[in-house]
């Protein structure tokens, strides 16, 4: 019986073009849970965002987008030179056929620039409703061989998310070959379980994760019950948070930039649609920034400090970085408490510049007269500022604003900002260090 070589998976991948394309700059993919992180992704830098409808798409729990909000969507983003995918990758009941048939119907008239795909059946199916929409494996299909890539070139898949469970040097391996584009997820939460395959949540809570209905049961807090002992707990690792059994620490690859163009591939996925706005806007403006000065000049290319410090303010449980060095210690949970110099919060988007120090905000926590205030610049490193003056919606001062009052803050020193910049704070600190202003 004639075998299959590696040699000739290799051959047979060559002969199909490989299309990964390492000279055009990589794409950096974000979120996008509702319209306004749309906005606020592609405001940031993003180059693609995915997004899901109402029904077939693995966070259910996210805003999400009707089909004319869709359409909205797509719209907004080529305007913006900015593309759109849009997830179908849930593992679906045969009864549900028909509601799928009409769901790439739709998008066939919407015209995104993918479909994300993890079941056989309905790619099957785009295959034949939407051919000339690209479609995109979702990381659920768990693909992890240069094998696997060749299966799916041939129904036609043009890129795939490779399974987490992949090293870097067998993503890079696999990518001199690949006869598609590679996407590989660059921050945000580690699902436990392989690729995203967890019956946890249906068994505990009787929500179907594979249906976009987790409830993410690896973080919850659990502890050891001896049988003739109840309401006795008897923690196996803990803090004064409690114990996490099967909470993965959060990816984060700033630090590897490099390394991951170098792999050979297409895109860097953001992960967190359900996700916060300051989360998003904080992850896209860091990694923008970094693969923009990679390109800019990758001999001197260094890692911010600033960087990291962005990064660690926002919505994560301790980072890592996965499976990508072959290093299992990457996965075990993180106990420490955060930064001691604590975390920014969110406190207001800009929605009118007047002048450099007259900024009309839309304020979605507290902020007080005399704050100092963080400014996350759509063109340039986070600049810092401080409250001089509130003014009311009537032109009244007010030593405070409170969430969802719109008001103009005059700032001590001019700034650069623009429209839809997002302001940050570590809290009332008058004496912090405002010396990069």
């Amino acid at each position: 019986m004639p075998s299959i070589t590696v040699t000739d998976i290799r051959r047979f991948c060559r002969f199909r073009e490989p299309m990964t394309c390492p000279q055009k700059k990589i794409e950096l993919l974000a979120p996008a849970g509702n319209f306004e992180k749309l906005k606020t992704a592609i405001h940031y830098g993003a180059d693609a965002v995915y997004l899901g409808g109402q029904d077939f798409s693995l966070r259910n729990f996210s805003g999400n987008f009707t089909l004319e909000e869709m359409a909205d969507a797509v719209s907004y983003a080529h305007n913006n030179h900015a593309m759109v995918y849009v997830t179908c990758n849930i593992y679906p009941r045969t009864r549900e056929a028909d509601a799928i048939s009409d769901f790439l119907t739709a998008l066939g008239k919407i015209r995104p620039d993918a479909v994300i795909i993890a079941d056989p059946g309905i790619l099957m199916m785009a295959r034949k409703i939407i051919p000339d929409i690209p479609i995109h494996l979702s990381t659920q299909a768990n693909t992890t061989s240069l094998a696997a890539l060749s299966f799916w070139a041939a129904q036609g898949v043009t890129r795939i998310n490779a399974a987490r469970e992949l090293s870097l040097s067998e993503i890079k391996e696999m990518a001199e070959d690949a006869p598609m584009e590679i996407e590989l997820f660059v921050h945000g939460a580690m699902c436990i379980s392989y690729s995203g395959r967890c019956l946890l949540s249906s068994f505990m809570a009787q929500r179907d994760a594979n249906r976009g209905l987790c409830a993410q049961p690896c973080r919850w807090r659990y502890a050891v019950v001896e049988e003739l002992r109840p309401g006795l707990y008897m923690p196996l690792a803990e803090d004064d948070r409690g114990s996490y059994l099967f909470n993965s620490r959060d990816l984060c690859m700033i630090d590897h930039i490099p390394e991951m163009i170098d792999a050979g591939i297409r895109s860097l996925k953001i992960e967190g649609r359900m996700k916060g706005l300051h989360y998003l806007a904080v992850a896209v403006h860091t990694y923008r920034q970094a693969i923009d000065r990679y390109y800019d000049s990758p001999d001197t290319y260094k890692v911010s400090d600033d960087w990291r410090k962005a990064l660690s303010g926002i919505t994560q449980r301790g980072y890592c970085t996965g499976f990508y060095f072959d290093d299992p210690n990457q996965q075990l949970p993180d106990y420490q408490q955060n930064p001691p110099d604590g975390t920014p919060k969110f406190v207001g988007k800009i929605l009118k510049k007047t002048d450099p120090n007259h900024l009309t905000v839309g304020v979605r926590n507290k902020i007080r007269n005399g704050d100092a205030i963080d400014i996350l610049t759509s063109n340039g490193p986070i600049e810092s500022n401080r409250i001089v003056r509130i003014l009311t919606e009537a032109g009244a001062d007010t030593p405070v604003a409170q969430p969802n009052d719109t008001v103009t803050i005059e700032t001590e020193w001019p700034s650069d900002c623009k429209l839809n910049d997002m302001i940050q704070q570590y809290g009332n600190l008058p004496d912090k260090n405002l010396s990069n202003r």
